[in-house]
């Protein structure tokens, strides 16, 4: 079911009319029950392409066809027919074949059209929903004791209304939370900091943060003790709340089952080796303010051997940005020393197919912390400490015996041809331990006329070559023939 579902998202990273299906996608998503033929959807594309939208010729209707029917195999859309009144086949073909858009294309659209207007920046983290949460919790409290006490439909549905208006509430605060978080995980990794930046920083650290912390532990202890007491009369109320017979395949409301109601109280509730996001969000605020703290220190100490290089690069930039191409290729020839045919250091790999790419379009390399601040690659630092790992080592020691094993049966295999080296055909593995061996006999002779040998440290079998005027040794085997010329051959 996975790769199945994992191939709603090609449409967003397919090479080829990439802003054609998005087009598409958002025009299904714009309206609820959308049901669109070929013919209306080339109409919609039409007025795309004149504003530049869309390629050109995007939306004659032989390319709108063949859009949506790669759009229903890869899974965003769903094909039907309807009846219609038509003048002529093609008419009919392109006007009875329905398209309508699936429920998880609608998730993935959605989510794609919110993640494409939202702002690089810090997302505010909606503090205010923690008092709500701890309100919302107590007055579920008291409406479900109403009604476990008597059959009055009324307090059923405030108690259904008030469970999602919790849920909801949460899973806002949750994303705010998460979503904050993350860019402070990508600013405080950041080696260098201009002073502006770390003043605004300080403050986003120091004040805000502070604010968030000390509202998530003050509000914490009285919403946890409302989940306990939640949690005595929580059969009572997944009954109530699930009475209405929707079928298995219907998607419920959060809240409607005992693993979203332990998912929000390990939000907020340790468990024995399970720590709660409200513990976790203690130690990234801890670990955010030491790396700020470093920040300040490498910004204000003045240490190192060499200045820090940004300013330079930033410069480079600059000329990149401002000049034109022709000069854009030269300074980037004498900034990297990346010239063409005449670069002597190998090719880098290819991460993806299409060798085409220009180097600015291409994936980021990450540049050491050496390199940026002192030009150099030069170790710094302590060792790291080596981590006993086990697996690793059972695995290598298996590798070794097996290695072992195979060596020895070579040996072996060696010893048994020796009477009959001449007519024997080797296995590959015993030709290799044989060059092997022959190979340190011959590094071992004075002048091409001594002979020389060499013996295996472990098993003892000893190879003699010996010079021969004349005489021609061939060694069969497997992977091929090995020709010794004016040369003699011993095992033993």
């Amino acid at each position: 079911m996975e790769p199945a579902r994992l191939k709603l998202y090609a449409y967003l990273d397919a090479r080829d009319h990439q802003r054609t299906y998005l087009a598409i996608m958002r025009l299904f998503t714009s309206t609820l029950l959308a049901d669109l033929s070929a013919g209306e959807v080339a109409g919609a594309l039409a007025g795309a392409e004149r504003e530049g939208r869309v390629d050109p010729g995007e939306s004659r209707i032989e390319n709108v066809i063949n859009r949506l029917r790669q759009l229903v195999e890869w899974g965003n859309l769903v094909q039907g027919r309807r009846e219609v009144v038509a003048s002529s086949i093609a008419e009919f073909q392109h006007g009875s074949v329905r398209y309508q858009v699936s429920k998880l294309a609608v998730r993935v659209q959605r989510d794609v059209d919110e993640l494409l207007r939202v702002p690089e920046g810090a997302r505010e983290v909606s503090r205010e929903l923690l008092p709500a949460v701890e309100r919302g919790l107590g007055q579920l409290g008291r409406t479900l004791a109403e009604a476990l006490s008597g059959d009055a439909r009324r307090p059923r549905e405030v108690l259904a209304e008030q469970v999602t208006t919790l849920f909801l509430q949460h899973a806002e605060l949750a994303a705010t939370v998460r979503d904050f978080y993350a860019y402070l995980g990508q600013v405080v990794t950041r080696h260098h900091l201009a002073p502006e930046e770390i003043s605004g920083f300080r403050n986003l650290l120091v004040e805000y943060i502070q604010m968030v912390v000390e509202d998530v532990l003050r509000h914490t202890p009285a919403i946890a003790d409302e989940l306990a007491r939640l949690g005595a009369a929580r059969s009572g109320l997944l009954a109530l709340l699930g009475s209405a017979d929707l079928g298995e395949r219907v998607e419920r409301a959060r809240g409607r089952s005992a693993e979203d109601w332990q998912e929000l109280t390990d939000w907020f509730v340790d468990r024995p080796g399970r720590p709660s996001q409200v513990t976790a969000l203690r130690e990234a605020t801890a670990r955010a303010i030491g790396s700020l703290l470093a920040s300040v220190k490498r910004a204000t100490s003045g240490g190192g051997l060499l200045p820090g290089r940004r300013a330079e690069l930033l410069k480079l930039a600059a000329w990149f940005d401002e000049g034109p191409a022709a000069r854009g290729h030269r300074l980037y020839a004498a900034a990297f020393g990346l010239h063409p045919s005449r670069h002597v250091s190998p090719a880098p790999e290819h991460d993806r197919d299409d060798e085409r790419t220009p180097w600015r379009d291409g994936p980021v390399v990450d540049v050491p912390v050496s390199v940026r601040s002192r030009a150099d690659r030069g170790g710094r630092g302590r060792a790291s400490r080596i981590l006993d790992d086990p697996m690793t080592e059972q695995s290598l020691l298996a590798e070794a015996r097996e290695a072992d094993e195979r060596r020895a049966a070579s040996v072996a295999e060696l010893a048994a041809a020796a009477p009959r080296l001449d007519t024997a055909t080797l296995s590959g593995g015993a030709l290799g331990v044989l060059c092997e061996l022959l190979t340190l006999a011959m590094a071992q002779r004075d002048t091409a006329a001594d002979p020389g040998s060499a013996t295996d440290p472990v098993r003892g079998l000893r190879v003699t070559v010996s010079p021969a005027r004349g005489q021609v040794t061939r060694i069969r085997s497997a992977a091929g023939t090995l020709t010794l010329h004016d040369s003699t051959l011993v095992l033993d």
